[in-house]
């Protein structure tokens, strides 16, 4: 953040507020771990916070502090309009474009009150009067750390903030795995573990929380697997029938994508889950090393994210996307080896 975007964070928060604090759509650990730190920090500072969710949230993070206080827009759309047209401030974590909150975009274009982005994805819309947007940290958590650092709060958090924190960095950097984990990042965590959290317990709760149906739909998402040897790619494919038949819950799904760059010399690993209800075909990109997988879901998927973790969606049938996505593969030069 430049100087003067910390002087006007810090003006903006001066008096207390009617603050709405926002994550994306289909909100995960970061997301969710963010937008909760945020919320606490601020009841500390006086204000009056309020976290929106556009749609519900996978319950392997319903423990999280906090968590029952979340509107859900889609389960009240009328009430949520209400609460953000009376906001005087309002914050949006871990995505930096208006569309990734879906329908609830349009109740947002219309409003007065100044925003704030705190994010860590490429290529930041500019709709903020403060953006903190910074592609080199591994999760926005870990910004929402720094942020309250800059704001003189850090002696503010406590373990119920730290456990939140936490809880999106590790799931943002893969258990600490990934490259933009770097000794801040550790040092960061190590305050945490300081202020009280129960480490172990936030990984089981997090990690250790399968349900039968669960475990056998990963085991169908592994049969499914596809490999393109040439071009060190493998993919799955999730039909709505094979969802349904495994009663899948939000937060099924989860990491399943990353299964596919545990396989010797595969370098790019995808998924596509179809979804009947939005009529689309959800894609989740991981790569390993220098292969961009943001480039690749900005061009060809509607999405986008991080060099090495993307998203996107595509609007055609299961069938053609694959299509689509095998020729792509093969023809992108950055996968001819």
């Amino acid at each position: 953040m430049t100087e003067i975007q910390i002087e006007t964070a810090k003006m903006l928060l001066t008096s207390s507020k009617k603050i709405v604090i926002l994550p994306h759509r289909n909100p995960d650990g970061d997301a969710m771990g963010s937008t909760l730190a945020l919320y606490h920090f601020l009841k500390k500072l006086n204000h009056q916070p309020i976290l929106i969710s556009p749609n519900e949230f996978p319950n392997f993070l319903a423990w999280m502090p906090g968590s029952e206080t979340v509107l859900i827009y889609e389960k009240d759309k009328v009430g949520t309009k209400a609460v953000l047209d009376q906001a005087e401030l309002i914050f949006t974590l871990d995505f930096n474009a208006l569309h990734r909150i879906g329908e609830m975009e349009n109740d947002l274009t219309t409003l007065k009150a100044p925003f704030i982005m705190i994010d860590h994805h490429q290529a930041p819309d500019s709709y903020a009067e403060v953006t903190f947007s910074d592609t080199t940290y591994g999760s926005t958590c870990e910004m929402v750390y720094d942020f309250i650092a800059v704001l003189n709060g850090l002696e503010l958090i406590d373990k119920t903030i730290a456990t939140c924190l936490y809880t999106g960095i590790v799931t943002d950097s893969g258990s600490f795995k990934f490259p933009k984990t770097t000794g801040k990042t550790h040092r960061t965590v190590a305050h945490l573990i300081d202020l009280g959290i129960d480490n172990s317990e936030i990984h089981n709760l997090l990690f250790n929380n399968n349900s039968f149906e669960s475990l056998q739909l990963l085991g169908k998402a592994l049969q499914n697997m596809k490999l393109l040897k040439a071009q060190k790619t493998a993919y799955i494919t999730l039909t709505q029938e094979e969802l349904d038949r495994y009663h899948f819950q939000k937060g099924d799904t989860e990491g399943i994508v990353n299964y596919g760059l545990s396989i010797k010399d595969i370098i790019f690993a995808a998924i596509f889950i179809e979804n009947k209800e939005e009529g689309i075909i959800k894609i989740s990109l991981r790569s390993i090393g220098d292969f961009d997988v943001n480039q690749l879901a900005r061009e060809h998927f509607h999405g986008g994210g991080h060099i090495n973790a993307s998203g996107g969606k595509s609007l055609v049938s299961m069938k053609e996307t694959i299509n689509n996505f095998e020729q792509i593969v093969k023809n992108n030069p950055k996968l001819k080896f």
